[in-house]
């Protein structure tokens, strides 16, 4: 509407301008009881009128610089173009209320009056054109914040996805991993290791670009996964799970979380079918928690806490809760934010 971004931004601004001239109205029926009730009716909406025109002249001054010349091109001299020719209009209207208004009035103006008329009538462009100045400014400032927190927010999305993505090669390196040396040991059984495996990995592809899914997802695909470590390891490993029923539809974790955890612990640890590695998956509070006891290794690869690392920085993305590594000299424990 005449250029305002909104109706209700066109009303507000006439609204004030109609409270500034019955404000006006009042104070004139105060202190110049000599104009008679008439014509100060008859000031009301010239008033109005004036103030209109005064401050639509104004807007549309800014509006117009704002084409011609923005604040980008030079600033400073923009600021004082706009301050002068804002200037300038004050003065003409000056000019005009006292050209057709002074044979009207039943007193002479003094010289103070005139003198004191111009300053203001130059004065209030000034802070008009300030408050556009201001409000200009301040929606650059906005238009700032917004532009870094979405840049912000993209940046950390391709930080998420591109830590998703390093997870699925991890995956399959360790699960070809065993798949190798369960060829030499048992092809048959290696051969129902491959089969389990792509129903395993149909899972990975399916939720590939999800950030999280419900843990009753997570829990039913890890259970394949582990009826192929145990098919593996052959009594050397041991995992139980206890979750609440009521959890597993409202709670949710990142895709294959237990499958870096579980895959974690059997990479550090010795697996042996007379000491078998025990590992329990478990919620308590907030958490989800995957420990095992240590039976470490001698030497490990240190590529081999990619995984887990990934994990700890893909779960920054979604929680402010950390995921928190609490070994003692007998446990391993990784405790995994629920969503």
């Amino acid at each position: 509407m005449l250029g305002y971004k909104s109706a209700r931004e066109f009303f507000r601004v006439y609204a004030i301008i109609v409270f500034m001239a019955l404000v006006a109205f009042v104070v004139r029926l105060a202190k110049f009881e000599e104009f008679g009730l008439a014509f100060q009716i008859q000031l009301i909406f010239i008033s109005i009128f004036l103030v209109s025109v005064f401050w639509e002249s104004l807007r549309g001054v800014h509006n117009w610089l704002n084409r011609v010349y923005p604040f980008e091109r030079n600033m400073t001299w923009r600021i004082v173009v706009q301050l002068l020719i804002g200037s300038a209009i004050g003065i003409v209207v000056r000019s005009v209320i006292y050209y057709f208004g002074e044979p009207y009035l039943p007193f002479k103006l003094d010289a103070l009056f005139l003198a004191a008329t111009w300053a203001i009538y130059a004065m209030i462009p000034v802070g008009v054109n300030l408050g556009f100045f201001t409000t200009y400014f301040i929606g650059r400032w906005r238009d700032g914040l917004l532009r870094a927190e979405r840049l912000e927010r993209e940046k950390s999305q391709v930080q998420f996805d591109n830590l998703k993505n390093q997870l699925n090669p991890h995956f399959l390196f360790n699960a070809l991993t065993s798949l190798n040396s369960l060829i030499f040991e048992d092809q048959k059984l290696a051969s129902t290791f491959l089969q389990q495996l792509a129903k395993v990995y149909r899972y990975v592809l399916q939720n590939k670009e999800r950030n999280f899914v419900s843990l009753r997802t997570e829990l039913e695909f890890i259970q394949h996964y582990i009826s192929l470590l145990e098919t593996r390891f052959k009594g050397g490993l041991k995992i139980t799970i206890d979750i609440a029923e009521n959890l597993k539809d409202d709670r949710a974790v990142v895709p294959v979380t237990l499958q870096i955890l579980i895959e974690n612990a059997i990479k550090h640890n010795i697996l042996d079918r007379d000491y078998p590695l025990h590992i329990e998956i478990f919620t308590m509070g907030e958490y989800l928690i995957v420990s095992n006891n240590l039976q470490s290794r001698a030497l490990v690869d240190a590529s081999n806490k990619l995984g887990l690392e990934n994990l700890k920085s893909l779960y920054k993305f979604l929680t402010e809760k950390p995921v928190l590594i609490e070994p003692t000299e007998s446990r391993f424990d990784v405790k995994v934010p629920l969503l």
